[in-house]
């Protein structure tokens, strides 16, 4: 015999503006996609009691009633604030910017944004969330499916600027700012030779395989291949080391290492896409390339419009002082 059990979500205002079935596939993680459409047609889910539509998009002060079997509410030991696993991590954060909304964080090249293979238990958004657990901005136990969510990812050895959001509402709005360019993304990195021209918009095409570790470029479309922009302008030269600014135009994986390589200047430090011979004669065990400045461009009905025309950088990384110590960017 199936025992049911009656739950009720409030929806806070982390939890409004989703679609209700994407609020519950978080809440109720264990409900089965099939079975959460069957109790919303058989109204064993309801909002504010009355019949709810999949599509429904939630207010703040929605009441969400579920009242569905008792194996989808399985008891889970409730966590402790010494047992939030981000708190192994240190609150320390480099921050560049932060508001009600936002932060803008340095990542120093070693550290990882998310866990990753090793499982390391310090990464960039451990950090965060403890950052702002220890502030107060972020209260766990009060959240039903958010938790404070970094916009963009940077390669583990690749230094500079990443964005955190701090609220739902945030979230979606930099995401979609990110997918229209209006975040523009610039960044410095040292080539081992010089690129083709001294600036110049560069257009391939980027395949990614599954595990995700080497991409391939090709200068023609081919299947399952999609394009990739790269501008970048050289802003010094010694000898065949140059410094080199680059404005991503689209945004792939390992883009700009893989990208600038098949161009024939790839990065100095970068034994997967470059010169492992050049990497060891200078001393360089990883990339040197960092995200160094951030510009937002959101339209002025966006709720982040006060950042419009707002640049943020992170400063000349310290290889490019140590390579081209009178260089200006």
């Amino acid at each position: 015999m199936q025992l049911f059990t009656m739950k009720e979500f409030l929806i806070q205002e982390n939890d409004c503006g989703q679609r209700l079935d994407k609020f519950l596939r978080k809440a109720i993680p264990k409900l089965p996609q099939g079975m959460l459409y069957k109790f919303l047609r058989t109204k064993k889910i309801k909002v504010n009691r009355k019949r709810a539509d999949c599509a429904q998009m939630l207010q703040a002060g929605d009441v969400v009633t579920c009242y569905i079997h008792d194996e989808f509410f399985a008891p889970q030991k409730a966590q402790t604030p010494k047992e939030y696993a981000f708190r192994k991590a240190p609150a320390e954060l480099d921050i560049i910017y932060e508001d009600e909304n936002l932060m803008l964080v340095y990542k120093p090249a070693g550290l990882v944004v998310h866990e990753d293979d090793h499982q390391s238990e310090d990464t960039l958004i451990a950090r965060v969330l403890h950052y702002l657990y220890h502030n107060g901005s972020f209260k766990p136990e009060q959240e039903h499916a958010f938790s404070p969510a970094l916009c963009n990812r940077l390669d583990r050895n690749t230094s500079g600027l990443v964005i955190a959001a701090k609220n739902a509402a945030a979230l979606r709005e930099l995401n979609r700012l990110i997918r229209e360019n209006r975040i523009h993304k610039s960044y410095l990195c040292v080539t081992v030779s010089p690129p083709p021209k001294k600036q110049d918009t560069l257009h391939a095409w980027h395949y990614k395989p599954r595990d995700g570790k080497i991409v391939k470029i090709s200068g023609k479309q081919l299947s399952g291949y999609r394009e990739i922009i790269t501008k970048y302008n050289v802003l010094a030269r010694k000898d065949n080391l140059c410094l080199v600014k680059i404005n991503l135009i689209t945004g792939r994986t390992h883009q700009i290492r893989a990208h600038m390589a098949f161009a024939g200047a790839p990065l100095l430090g970068d034994d997967k896409y470059g010169n492992s011979e050049k990497n060891r004669a200078h001393r360089c065990k990883y990339q040197q390339l960092c995200a160094y400045r951030l510009q937002f461009e959101p339209e002025k009905e966006s709720p982040l419009a006060y950042l419009n025309g707002r640049r943020f950088t992170c400063g000349i990384p310290t290889f490019a002082k140590k390579y081209f110590p009178d260089a200006s960017v």
